[in-house]
């Protein structure tokens, strides 16, 4: 790890300027009353004005959109890297790998369900460490096998060819997509420590956050899955929130799952709003979606204590994340006649 002095000041202040020009809930609220063509033209008055124009002439409608939030997506997070310097860099460097896992998920999922990949490919983040010639090569390939194989010389390739076997037996992709979050988390906290104070640590409790709300979310989704597999072994080490043993207990009952949280001395008052909202939830898709909120929340919390760290760049990177999506899914949403309220469910908005 390059231990190098990190230029934190400057690139702090670009993305509180970057932060700033991110879409609002008011927003959100018009961009939902529009057709794709009407969410295109206001995204040319915005930040997407050089994609969109770059673009236009070669697609149209939601093919636009999505082409030109990925693309933008991977310019603004390109820069991070570009400003960044030093121990700086490496701990940006290292969170943009969750754009890898990303990818190599969306391409399992892909093959897993038979889809042609001109069908998936603008879900692509090109963000990570990845290049561009071996996601286009992923694209190609038709089985898992074939994933495992050309990601041989990447993290990614062991843990991957371990969880084949158990895929293969329970017919669901839980084994392979977790054993790429844990290889993503194990190496995510490599080298940190444990830093009591200071901008680093409070780097490290946002980590640390995200992997106790993966946890939770990974703990739901074995509950819905329906699937005969061990909780325990699905288990990320890292958080502080749960243990094996806990998240045995809790992976039946939301309830008691909210209130552990709430519970907590870490999460229990900084998230109040957050956890109101994940004892709303009545399903998955709207637990998850108020997990989202719950890091985003703490995120944003933990950069007003050090606006000039590493801390205020991971909350830009989740905010900038989350507007992505939330735009794909307005898009994808008036394409197949979705109501407003649909499409308002499908948001995460703080």
């Amino acid at each position: 790890m390059s231990s190098g002095a990190s230029n934190t000041e400057y690139v702090s202040a670009r993305v509180r300027a970057r932060k700033a020009a991110l879409f609002t809930d008011e927003d959100y609220r018009k961009l939902v009353r529009m057709g794709p063509s009407g969410i295109a033209r206001f995204m040319e008055e915005s930040e997407y004005e050089r994609e969109i124009n770059e673009l236009g002439a070669r697609f149209s409608g939601v093919d636009l959109i999505e082409h030109a939030l990925n693309r933008n997506l991977a310019k603004h997070f390109g820069d991070l890297l570009e400003w960044s310097e030093g121990r700086l860099y490496d701990l940006i460097a290292r969170y943009l790998r969750k754009f890898d896992v990303w990818n190599i998920k969306t391409i399992i999922r892909g093959i897993y369900t038979g889809t042609p990949a001109e069908e998936f490919q603008t879900d692509l983040i090109r963000a990570g460490e990845l290049d561009d010639a071996t996601l286009d090569r992923l694209l190609e390939v038709e089985t898992i096998e074939d994933v495992v194989e050309l990601l041989d010389g990447t993290t990614y390739a062991e843990p991957l060819g371990d969880a084949r076997e158990e895929f293969e037996e329970t017919n669901t992709l839980v084994p392979l997509e977790n054993a790429l979050d844990r290889e993503f988390y194990v190496h995510l906290l490599d080298n940190l420590g444990r830093p009591q104070e200071g901008p680093e640590a409070k780097y490290v409790e946002f980590l640390q956050a995200e992997i106790d709300f993966r946890n939770a979310r990974n703990a739901l989704r074995l509950a819905r899955s329906g699937a005969d597999l061990d909780p325990a072994s699905y288990y990320i080490e890292g958080g502080v929130l749960f243990d094996e043993s806990e998240l045995n207990q809790l992976v039946a009952n939301p309830d008691e799952l909210v209130d552990h949280i709430a519970d907590s001395k870490r999460y229990g008052n900084r998230l109040s709003e957050a956890l109101s909202r994940l004892r709303d939830a009545d399903s998955l898709i709207q637990f998850e979606h108020a997990i989202d909120a719950a890091l985003l929340e703490y995120a944003d919390m933990l950069s007003s204590i050090h606006p000039t760290s590493v801390s205020a760049v991971l909350s830009y990177i989740l905010a900038k994340e989350r507007e992505v999506e939330n735009i794909r899914a307005i898009a994808r949403g008036r394409e197949v006649g979705l109501s407003e309220s649909e499409i308002e469910e499908e948001l995460v908005i703080q």
